[in-house]
């Protein structure tokens, strides 16, 4: 045994699980508004400017608990994998 703490990390709460259902829900809210969502995901990912993203369903609120490198950095790497 050993005295360090171990974290545990549930399968359906890990950080990236976690990105992709705020990034659906906010998609959704966007999507609701009549704004195309991808553009406007992109506006906000590129220039940190949270006006991007609309304040319906809390969507604003939800995109800014996620940490823009991160997000970046999952997205490259999942968009890579099939290389």
């Amino acid at each position: 045994m050993t005295d360090k703490t171990i974290q545990f990390t549930p399968v359906n709460e890990s950080p990236d699980a976690e990105m992709k259902e705020i990034l659906g829900e906010v998609y959704g809210a966007l999507q609701e508004k009549g704004y195309n969502p991808i553009s406007q995901i992109v506006g906000y990912l590129l220039s940190e400017d949270p006006t991007y993203i609309t304040t319906h369903n809390n969507a604003r609120s939800l995109i800014r608990r996620i940490d823009r490198d991160e997000l970046l950095q999952t997205l490259v790497s999942e968009f890579l994998k099939g290389e």
